[in-house]
C-alpha cells in the first residue's frame, strides 16, 4: 500500500513563544508610552481562545530550499475554518499544492487532490491534542491551524529571546501594531489588526535553523469571527476512484552506532 510521510501544506507556522520584551521598539519623538509586545500578543492569543467558531483567508508565500542553499518561491491560497472544541478544515491551493485537511470526529483526513490519494489518522477529540498527536507521531504541521490552539498563548511562551514594538503601519485600509519576535529558532513578524478585534493581519517568518534560512509570509483576510458553520462542512466524504492510503509515522532518530533510537 502507498504511504503519505507528510503534507504539502505542512508548513511550520508560530510554533514558538515568548518572555518579556528584551528591546524597545524606536525611540518616539512623543512622550507617550510605546505598547508592549508581550501584551499585544497576549490580547490577540486570548481574543482568538475566545471565538468559538472563526473562518478566514490566507495568501501565502514560501520558500522551498532546493541546492546548496538556493530557494525557490511558490505561493498558496488558503481557507481556514474552525469549529471549536473538535474541528478544522484548510483548503489549499498553489503553484505545487492542490490538499485539504480535515479533522472531526477524533480523525485527521488529508486529501492531495492532485495524487488523488487521501490518507486519516485517529487523534484526540480535541484541537490541541489532535495537532500535538499529528506533529510529535507524524511530524505533521499544517500551516495556520494553532491559530485555532485554545492554548495558543501558553505554546507562545518561553522561546523568544527579543521582542520589538516596530510601529503602526497600514496593511491594506487596515491600521496595524507592526510586532517582532526573536528566538533560537525563528524570527517572527505580526502585523496585529488595532481595536476590540485584535487579529493577525500579515504574518513573516524565518526559519533560521533550516538551510537557506527560507521564509513563510501571508496575508489574513476575509475574517468571519462570528459565523455559522454546519458539521457538515467538517466532513471528508472520498470522490469516486481516490486510493487509501497510510500516513507514516515519524522516523525515530538514530542512536549512536547508527541504530535506531529506543529500546529493543
Amino acid at each position: 500500500m502507498r504511504s503519505i510521510k507528510t503534507c504539502g501544506i505542512a508548513l511550520m507556522w508560530l510554533l514558538l513563544s515568548t518572555v518579556p520584551a528584551l528591546c524597545a521598539g524606536a525611540q518616539n519623538e512623543t512622550p507617550t508610552k510605546e505598547p508592549d509586545p508581550m501584551a499585544l500578543l497576549q490580547k490577540m492569543c486570548d481574543y482568538l481562545g475566545s471565538l468559538q467558531q472563526f473562518s478566514f483567508h490566507a495568501a501565502a508565500a514560501y520558500d522551498e530550499v532546493y541546492s546548496n542553499g538556493k530557494k525557490l518561491q511558490y505561493g498558496a491560497d488558503m481557507e481556514v475554518f474552525v469549529k471549536r472544541p473538535d474541528m478544522i478544515r484548510v483548503n489549499a491551493v498553489g503553484d505545487i499544492l492542490d490538499k485539504q485537511f480535515f479533522l472531526r470526529d477524533g480523525s485527521i483526513t488529508l486529501y492531495d487532490k492532485s495524487e488523488n490519494v487521501y490518507a486519516i489518522m485517529q487523534v484526540p477529540p480535541n484541537i490541541d491534542g489532535a495537532l500535538a498527536k499529528a506533529h510529535k507521531e507524524y511530524n505533521l504541521r499544517v500551516s495556520l491551524t494553532e491559530l485555532a490552539n485554545p492554548h495558543l498563548w501558553q505554546l507562545l511562551s518561553g522561546k523568544i529571546e527579543n521582542a520589538l514594538y516596530v510601529g503602526m503601519a497600514d496593511v491594506g485600509t487596515i491600521p496595524c501594531y507592526h510586532l517582532a519576535y526573536d528566538g533560537p529558532d525563528v524570527e517572527l513578524q505580526v502585523w496585529m489588526s488595532v481595536g476590540k478585534k485584535p487579529l493577525p493581519i500579515k504574518v513573516v517568518f524565518v526559519q533560521k535553523k533550516i538551510e537557506g534560512e527560507p521564509q513563510w509570509s501571508a496575508y489574513l483576510g476575509d475574517w468571519k469571527t462570528s459565523p455559522v458553520l454546519s458539521d457538515g462542512l467538517f466532513k471528508f466524504t472520498p470522490p469516486a476512484g481516490v486510493q487509501k492510503i497510510k500516513f507514516v509515522p515519524r522516523t525515530p532518530p538514530s542512536a549512536p552506532g547508527g541504530e535506531k533510537g529506543g529500546k529493543s
